[in-house]
């Protein structure tokens, strides 16, 4: 196919990406601004200095992100096809916001599953109705990031439009599209009983979704930002206790939850 997108990397035996052994291509370019970005080097939607950062696709070259077509991914997640069939696993889209790039993300689900792959698109939601109409047909899992309940608490450390994000999740679930929600957990942000209990009351009247997906704090974002020059919105933070992360998973007792993402 000769559909072109910029991605800029792919993740081979990745386990927390859907279920099953699976191959996650990040996609370049976000529309928000979270505080505590995990890849802020896939904000911008056009390759940019690298500025030390590696990358396991296509080396330590200079620029993060590069042009690749349908095949040139396909000829990568191919090659793990074996795994995918003995897990039940397949192909991750992630990013940044896959669905930014709507043709390129459709055609590599399309061709993945053509080919008898697996599918699952991980997005935060921040994109019109109709990118996710571009996917649906040929996208098997949707992990959906949530992160606040509150429209202002989200505006000022997300961005992006709060309304439109749970109104895509209500059109998927009532699309019938499979949905695991993911929360990631940002101590003293998105970890409070507050936000926990508001976001529990708005999937527990969404209708059916897989399974909620707590995500512990991870640092990884923090030493990205320090590499690439980029100021920190937060100070440094730890993740949750054992004892902290029994408090958060009661929060949602009505559903099935996992610790760090599918099983």
């Amino acid at each position: 196919m000769s559909t072109t997108g910029i991605i800029f990397d792919i993740k081979r035996f990745a386990i927390h990406d859907g279920p099953g052994i699976r191959t996650t291509v990040f996609l370049k370019g976000c529309p928000l601004d979270c505080a505590w970005c995990h890849n802020p080097e896939s904000r911008g939607r056009e390759p940019e200095p690298r500025r030390g950062l590696g990358s396991r696709f296509h080396g330590s070259g200079e620029m993060i992100g590069v042009q690749a077509t349908v095949n040139d991914v396909m000829d990568v997640v191919l090659k793990d096809r074996v795994f995918y069939d003995e897990s039940g696993g397949g192909m991750t889209l992630s990013g940044g916001e896959p669905l930014l790039q709507r043709e390129f993300a459709a055609s590599l689900v399309q061709a993945a599953r053509s080919l008898g792959v697996g599918t699952a698109v991980d997005t935060s939601g921040s994109v019109s109705w109709r990118h996710f109409e571009a996917v649906l047909p040929w996208t098997d899992l949707f992990l959906y990031d949530l992160k606040l309940a509150d429209p202002a608490a989200h505006d000022e450390w997300v961005g992006g439009d709060h309304g439109m994000i749970l109104s895509n999740l209500r059109r998927l679930v009532a699309a019938d599209a499979a949905v695991r929600v993911r929360i990631p957990l940002i101590p003293g942000v998105t970890d409070t009983d507050d936000n926990l209990s508001s976001l529990s009351v708005i999937l527990s009247g969404i209708g059916t979704i897989q399974a909620v997906d707590l995500l512990p704090y991870n640092p990884a974002g923090e030493h990205k930002a320090d590499r690439l020059g980029i100021a920190r919105r937060l100070p440094s933070i730890r993740t949750q206790s054992k004892e902290e992360m029994s408090r958060i998973q009661d929060h949602f007792s009505s559903l099935p939850v996992f610790i760090g993402g599918a099983p």
